[in-house]
C-alpha cells in the first residue's frame, strides 16, 4: 500500500528531488551549515561560495533551501531583503557568461548514425552481440533525443508501456512528468517517422534486438550483454554522449552535453524555417525567453543583414 511519503515523492520530478538534495548536503556536510538556517547563515554561505559557484548555481541553492525550510514548517531565511540584495551584488561583482552546450548540427547527427550503422553492422558479422545491443540502443537514443528536443532525464524517464506505434506515421511518447508541467497531468510528443535518421525505425530496432516489453526503454548494458532492469541513471547520459562522439569522430566532444541534442534541434528547426510559436509548441516551450535560450540565430553577427545595407551604398 502506497504511503505518504511516496505521494509526496511522486509530486516531484525525480532529478530536481536528487539535485535538491546534492544542493543541502553541500549546505549542511560541506559547509558545515545547519538546518534550519538563518539569514545570516545563508548571507555567509553565498558570499563563501560567490567566487567558486555560477550565479545559477547559487540559486539552485538557494531554491533548495527554501523548499526545505516551506516543507518543514519553518520560515525561509533565503526570502529576506538581505539574502535578495547578496546576490545582486554578487551578479554585478562576478558577472558570467552563461555556459551553453555546443549543439548538435545536423550534419554531426548524420556522422554519428553513419558511424553507428557501421558498427552495428561489424558487430553482427562479428557475432559480438554486446557491442549490437549497446550501438543499437545509442542511435535510438541519440535520434529520439535530438527529433523531440528531449531533456536528459525525459529520455531515462521513458517507459515502454507509454510508447505508441502508429505504422507509417509515427510514434507517441508519454511522459508522466516533465519540466514545465506543473500541473503534473503529463505530456504526450508525437515523434515522426522520417524518410531519413528515422527515430521510429530506430527504436523499433533497439526494442526488437533487447526484447523488452515494458519498463524504462534506455537501460545499461553490461560487459556480457546483460540489458540492465533499471532506466539509465542521469549522470550516466552526458559521458555515453561524448564517447559515443568521440568515438564518431566529432571535434572537440567534451563540450557536448545532453542539452545538445534539444539546442541541435532548436537550431535546425529555426535555420529551416520554424516560426517560434510551432517551435514553442512542439518542444513545450511555455515562454519566449526559454525558447530564445536554445535558438541560435542563422547569422549571429548580423553580417549577412548589413552586407545587404552596404550593397545599396553608391561607389565612389
Amino acid at each position: 500500500m502506497l504511503k505518504l511519503e511516496d505521494y509526496l515523492d511522486a509530486a516531484t520530478r525525480q532529478n530536481t528531488r536528487r539535485s535538491y538534495e546534492s544542493a543541502l548536503r553541500h549546505f549542511e556536510q560541506e559547509w558545515g551549515g545547519y538546518l534550519p538556517a538563518t539569514t545570516e547563515s545563508v548571507v555567509r554561505y553565498l558570499v563563501d561560495h560567490a567566487s567558486k559557484l555560477s550565479l545559477n548555481t547559487l540559486r539552485h541553492r538557494l531554491a533548495a533551501l527554501s523548499q526545505w525550510h516551506r516543507e518543514q514548517g519553518f520560515v525561509d531565511p533565503c526570502k529576506s531583503a538581505l539574502v535578495r540584495k547578496t546576490l545582486k551584488g554578487i551578479r554585478v561583482l562576478h558577472p558570467a557568461t552563461e555556459q551553453r552546450a555546443v549543439p548538435l548540427q545536423i550534419e554531426h547527427l548524420s556522422q554519428v548514425v553513419v558511424w553507428l550503422e557501421n558498427a552495428i553492422e561489424q558487430a553482427a558479422q562479428a557475432g559480438d552481440h554486446t557491442a549490437l545491443l549497446r550501438h543499437s540502443r545509442d542511435k535510438s537514443l541519440l535520434l529520439l533525443g535530438f527529433w523531440r528536443a528531449f531533456r536528459g532525464d525525459e529520455l531515462t524517464r521513458l517507459c515502454i508501456e507509454h510508447v505508441s506505434l502508429t505504422p507509417g506515421e509515427g510514434m507517441s511518447c508519454f511522459l508522466r512528468q516533465s519540466k514545465g508541467d506543473r500541473q503534473l497531468s503529463g505530456r504526450t510528443f508525437k515523434v515522426p517517422a522520417l524518410s531519413r535518421l528515422c527515430p521510429v525505425s530506430a527504436y523499433i530496432d533497439w526494442i526488437q534486438l533487447s526484447g523488452l516489453t515494458s519498463g524504462p526503454v534506455f537501460r545499461a548494458i553490461n560487459r556480457a550483454g546483460h540489458v540492465s532492469d533499471q532506466g539509465l541513471h542521469i549522470n550516466s547520459l552526458i559521458p555515453l554522449l561524448r564517447r559515443l562522439f568521440t568515438q564518431a569522430g566529432l571535434p572537440s566532444p567534451e563540450g557536448y552535453s545532453s542539452h545538445s541534442l534539444r539546442r541541435g534541434f532548436a537550431g535546425w528547426a529555426n535555420t529551416n524555417g520554424w516560426d517560434v510559436k510551432t517551435l514553442m509548441e512542439y518542444v513545450g516551450w511555455r515562454d519566449l525567453k526559454s525558447a530564445m535560450r536554445y535558438v541560435d540565430a542563422a547569422d549571429p553577427f548580423s553580417r549577412d543583414r548589413i552586407e545587404r545595407g552596404l550593397a545599396n551604398l553608391p561607389v565612389d
